[in-house]
């Protein structure tokens, strides 16, 4: 049994690999890691797809408020006696980075890893948070005093 593929733009690909010196794989790699982010209360929460990859795999660090992601998903190509016939999928290690502002916690960042999802929960820096202030008079100063 033989797979066969049929696709018309294998030669732009080739063609756009050969004038930009761009790797398929490498190019598609740099895109290969799908992001959302949003708020809940007091927690920023970022999903971000990396299917295939073991969590050991992923490594996670802040410097100067900047989150980086980077991740290594190998290909089974390279396992002997492995011959390939298509190679759809980026291989290789991927990175991303995240700036974050000076109202989140980067102490505090918890990251989980399940189904190939990976999910990072950044809180909202205490100083940050939107707190309530007393507003006082003159007269509720001297009720107190009294």
């Amino acid at each position: 049994m033989a797979l066969v593929r049929s696709d018309p733009f294998r030669e732009l690909d080739r063609l756009a690999q050969q004038l930009w010196g761009v790797d398929g794989r490498t190019r598609m790699a740099s895109m290969s890691m799908p992001m959302d982010a949003y708020r809940n209360e007091d927690v920023f929460l970022v999903q971000i797809d990396l299917p295939g990859v073991d969590g050991d795999a992923i490594e996670l660090t802040v410097e100067d408020n900047v989150l980086t992601v980077k991740a290594e998903r190998p290909s089974p190509g390279t396992k002997e006696g492995v011959e390939t016939l298509v190679a759809e999928r980026p291989y290789g290690t991927f990175a991303r980075q995240m700036f974050l502002g000076d109202n989140l916690d980067v102490e505090h960042i918890k990251a989980d890893y399940e189904s190939g999802v990976l999910t990072l929960s950044i809180p909202v820096a205490p100083h940050a948070k939107p707190r309530r202030i007393e507003v006082t008079s003159q007269q509720r100063r001297e009720s107190i005093t009294s």
